[in-house]
């Protein structure tokens, strides 16, 4: 069985409109550069309040992703 190494780093994406496409649009924007995602993590999650209303999402996610080699 072949050993795979990971490394994982910290992204934080944000939305007006929820927590998951704050976190979608994190992937998303990663996936431009960085190969071989595999699974994330919730490390933090914000919001502003506008009006007495969530205004918009900020969701801190730690990505693991498999080196090359």
């Amino acid at each position: 069985m072949d050993a795979h190494i990971y490394k994982k780093i910290e992204l934080t994406g944000t939305s007006p409109n929820s927590v998951e496409e704050a976190v979608q649009n994190a992937i998303t924007k990663a996936g431009e550069s960085v190969r071989e995602m595999k699974w994330f993590e919730l490390s933090e999650l914000r919001g502003d309040i506008s009006d007495n209303k969530v205004a918009h999402w900020q969701a801190t996610i730690k990505v693991g992703f498999r080196l090359d080699g």
